[in-house]
């Protein structure tokens, strides 16, 4: 038995102080708390259903160097997760079901989050041939996505979008027009011009976006956008969304908390994929997550190791780690509507992956998954529960952290004095 003590319970309507009981993996009262069992004190903190990610890399199977399930589990428990979709970039990528069915039930021996595996668009995620759609639908995927590459072949991916649309999954697209990016390792803009370093246009995202959303017109699937970055690609979602099309779009919180100028000293820690973009950029998608047009707040959590990314900037792989800063980030932009924070991190993207038990309303007789937030708490990184350590946030104090995570009605992690 678990009671939270003293915190703020935020529900659809608001804020309402109330202390909640756990008992047996659900939430037994929310009232007056019991006296048995564990007792947290959460004072002046907010407590809602624990975080869902739909866009995170656990690089296992293929290159548990740099993460592996477990590692990641308790860098998403540290980070107030209790659900997760990784990625199919694994190797093998994640094209068939046996490896889906490997990956969730090495997730339930961790025991600290729940999986639910992206599975690859096509085979391989070569880009060439739609995969086994069904074999992976059977085995839990709501996700199909070749995250790390764009489906370059608009056959392909029409019918992917088709037999994906029958099923009532979700076709999510990493909007990149390699032909406009090779060998590029920045934003292309004034910054890059500046260092004299080959760029990537903002338009090589929002020509693949707007292909994409013609085709999800045309067959009727829910088509999802990841990594959002530009405001051209959130005006096309607007402007879609308004004739109908069933579009939904996540962003990292890079993308709406740092931007280009932040590459100026050459920082390899700096490079991702999409690019830190403009500032106009930026304040376009910090604008769109608040009100709504991007329901979802996905951290892209890609681990390397110190020695991948101590290298020069051209040379370093693109992508860093989010899961443990996350929520502070968020809640840098969304502090005056707690509802709207938790709706961006719990329960919208648990809608759109499909959890079941995740990304719900906190009420009595639901499941316990469950984050209690400190808005106040001021942190400074100095090491992560992931394996490795590649977050510009490291070292950067942070306002906001979540204090207590509980997955399953049990406590998966817990910071001490605060």
């Amino acid at each position: 038995m678990i009671t939270l003590r003293g915190g703020m319970l935020v529900i659809p309507g608001g804020i309402r102080r109330a202390d909640l009981t756990i008992e047996d993996g659900h939430i037994a009262i929310i009232g007056a708390g019991s006296s048995g069992g564990k007792v947290l004190d959460c004072s002046g903190c907010l407590i809602g259903p624990g975080f869902v990610d739909v866009h995170v890399h656990f690089r296992e199977p293929g290159q548990t160097w740099k993460e592996d399930i477990e590692t990641g589990s308790r860098a998403a428990a540290a980070g107030g997760f209790t659900g997760v979709v990784p990625m199919a970039n694994t190797d093998p990528a994640t094209d068939r079901g046996h490896l889906v069915e490997s990956m969730v039930r090495r997730g339930r021996e961790v025991g600290l989050v729940e999986l639910r595996p992206a599975g690859a668009l096509t085979v391989g995620r070569r880009g060439d041939e739609v995969g086994p759609i069904e074999e992976l639908w059977e085995a839990g995927v709501r996700i199909f996505s070749d995250d790390g590459d764009s489906v370059a072949g608009s056959d392909v991916l029409e019918e992917a979008m088709i037999r994906i649309g029958k099923l009532g999954g979700v076709v999510a697209q990493h909007a990149e027009e390699a032909t406009m990016t090779a060998g590029g390792h920045m934003h292309e803009g004034v910054v890059s011009a500046e260092l004299g370093i080959r760029g990537l246009p903002a338009e090589a995202e929002e020509r693949v976006v707007a292909r994409d959303l013609v085709l999800a017109a045309r067959t009727g699937v829910r088509y999802h956008v990841q990594h959002v970055s530009t405001s051209g690609t959130v005006s096309l979602v607007r402007a879609a969304r308004s004739k109908g099309v069933l579009v939904t779009a996540e962003a990292a919180p890079h993308h709406f908390s740092l931007d280009h100028r932040r590459l100026r000293d050459r920082n390899p820690i700096m490079k991702m994929y999409p690019p830190l973009r403009t500032p106009e950029d930026v304040a376009a998608v910090a604008g769109a997550v608040r009100d709504g047009t991007i329901e979802a707040i996905a951290t892209d959590h890609a681990p390397h190791t110190s020695m991948e990314k101590d290298v020069t900037l051209e040379d370093a792989p693109r992508g860093i780690i989010g899961l443990e800063t996350s929520a502070s980030i968020a809640w840098s932009i969304l502090e005056d509507d707690p509802v709207a924070f938790f709706q961006r991190m719990a329960v919208a993207p648990a809608r759109l992956a499909g959890f079941i038990d995740q990304g719900r309303w906190l009420e009595a007789g639901g499941p316990a998954n469950v984050v209690v937030f400190d808005p106040d708490h001021v942190w400074t990184p100095e090491r992560f529960e992931s394996r490795s350590q590649n977050s510009p946030w490291l070292g950067t104090p942070l306002r906001g952290r979540p204090v207590a995570t509980i997955f399953n009605g049990r406590l998966t992690s817990e910071v001490g004095e605060r």
